[in-house]
């Protein structure tokens, strides 16, 4: 088959998010593993290329016209959820994006198939848009071959210095949207420091540190109201904001980190569990299907609505003895084999060959 991809993403702000990602790793998977086929690349605004049995589009924005409305070629979207959409309260997009959402919706009607990230992301699609479910596939993302458990030794001091990171922190990588519920866990972080009686001795040098390019972007309603609760709760000074992370460093900080702590509201897949389950860091994630269905019995799970209970997460991983967190971490190392992109790119191969068929 000669398959088109648009590579737009990689061109845009979005390289450095997920969505960027997603379109490099898919690239380089479906070139690695599926290398019977061949692979087009193009860009938003220029032709399709002649000789393309099919499209695929690895990007869908709710909010803007990603996605043309009359098709050339039998065509393949991804969309990674409809988080936007499934809280309007929280996402308000006003009258210009409510246009653009509808034209979204009506391109969607034409497409041959729909590639999603989990069970969640496609109820959510069919239910919101009306697809029907059989021409919604999932395919489970997973973490990126760098991601893993490093052995040497020497990666500690120099990246610990780099950053000033400390003995012992909680780690967070990703957005600041609504969903992710930083300021949740800001609080859980809090609370922890000041009243854990089984953590004294560590509680007093305890960090969290935020990875992730919005945390300091003051242009953010979302960035400026963790930074006002930040300075409420009288915690700035344990708090680290490192902003975007070359993936050398951002491995090497999961194989650091005591915690990763996942507390979403909603998710449409969740990632970054993933990557750090890969390098045996172990995790408290959020009680919502869709982590469940990434995560399994590898972590700890906890009420994302609730404070006291992500406090108590962290605080259960970080007074596990010896062997109860080795056994944790290497149940977190079993879950995140179960994801590959060999499997992503043999999923999304299938997907192309039903709809040319």
């Amino acid at each position: 088959m000669n398959i088109a991809i648009e590579v737009t993403p990689l061109k845009s702000a979005h390289q450095y998010r997920g969505i960027g990602f997603y379109t490099k790793n898919l690239i380089w998977a479906l070139k690695e593993y599926q290398p019977e086929n061949e692979y087009i690349f193009f860009t938003r605004g220029e032709n399709l290329p002649r000789n393309a049995d099919l499209v695929h589009y690895p990007y869908f924005d709710v909010f803007n016209r990603t996605l043309p409305l009359f098709k050339k070629l039998p065509t393949v979207v991804t969309i990674h959820d409809l988080i936007p959409i499934v809280f309007p309260d929280r996402f308000p997009r006003g009258i210009k994006g409510e246009i653009k959402w509808q034209w979204q919706k009506l391109a969607l009607k034409s497409v041959s198939a729909v590639i999603t990230d989990s069970q969640s992301s496609k109820k959510d699609i069919h239910k919101l848009t009306a697809i029907n479910r059989e021409k919604i596939d999932v395919v489970l993302l997973a973490p990126s071959k760098e991601f893993k458990k490093l052995s040497i030794i020497n990666y500690q001091l120099s990246i610990k210095e780099k950053y000033q990171l400390p003995d012992i922190f909680v780690l967070y990588v990703g957005d600041v949207n609504w969903n992710k519920n930083i300021c949740g866990m800001l609080k859980a972080f809090h609370k922890l420091k000041a009243q854990s009686s089984k953590l004294k001795a560590i509680a007093k040098d305890l960090k969290l540190v935020f990875i992730g390019k919005a945390f300091r972007d003051k242009s953010l309603r979302e960035t400026r109201e963790i930074d006002c609760l930040i300075d409420e709760l009288g915690i700035a000074n344990y708090i680290l904001k490192l902003g975007f992370m070359p993936t050398k460093d951002l491995v090497a900080i999961y194989n650091l980190a005591s915690v990763y702590c996942q507390p979403s509201f909603y998710e449409g897949f969740g990632l970054p569990c993933l990557e750090a389950m890969a390098c045996g860091t172990s995790v408290v994630a959020a009680d919502i299907p869709v982590l469940r269905e990434v995560c399994g019995k590898a972590v700890v799970y906890v009420n994302p609505y609730n404070v006291d209970s992500i406090k108590d997460g962290i605080e259960k991983i970080l007074c596990l003895n010896d062997s109860n967190h080795l056994n944790m971490v290497n149940k977190g190392m079993e879950q995140a084999k179960k994801f590959s992109w060999k499997k992503v790119a043999k999923k999304t191969v299938e997907v192309y060959e039903k709809i040319v068929a």
